[in-house]
């Protein structure tokens, strides 16, 4: 698990090659285990397939041109009225699961903001309607990668403190 976790990175250009089912429900099952406030699981997973309607999404929303690309993407969205100050925490958590399920399969995958930038919202709810209770938290665009991964070390000891905040 270290090791995933350590050599996780954003991809953004995937090949044709095709996400099988059994893969795609291993990385929406890790979804489903992260941890959540009261048990509250806020989380819902509308995963996108339609080229057509990836290519709008990516096309219309800042920063996510790689969502027209991707073989698959997962947009992570919250029940805010099941977790209404932690849905947010909540679905973060489920989609680090996925991104890191995503990377343990070989599968890169790269976390696209939708919240907290309304326009962004926007976008989504255009071409994906949703009911006024749920909100889009991030769009994770899934594909095998279609160049190597840029593996960068983010460790900082400078950012490490014990006992106090060290100025």
């Amino acid at each position: 698990m270290i090791d995933t976790i350590l050599k996780r990175s954003s991809v953004r250009r995937y090949t044709d090659e095709e996400i099988s089912r059994e893969n795609l429900d291993k990385i929406i099952r890790a979804g489903f285990a992260a941890p959540t406030s009261h048990n509250s699981r806020p989380w819902h997973f509308i995963i996108l397939d339609d080229k057509e309607l990836m290519k709008n999404v990516g096309q219309n929303m800042e920063y996510a041109h790689m969502i027209e690309f991707a073989n698959k993407a997962i947009i992570v969205c919250a029940d805010v009225t099941l977790a209404p100050e932690c849905w947010m925490l909540d679905c973060s958590a489920a989609s680090e699961n996925i991104l890191l399920a995503a990377e343990s399969l070989g599968i890169g995958a790269c976390w696209t903001a939708v919240y907290p930038y309304k326009h962004r919202e926007e976008v989504v709810k255009k071409f994906i309607p949703l009911p006024e209770n749920i909100k889009p938290l991030c769009i994770i665009p899934l594909g095998y990668a279609g160049k190597p991964a840029n593996i960068k070390d983010k460790y900082d000891s400078t950012r490490i403190h014990y006992n106090k905040f060290n100025w």
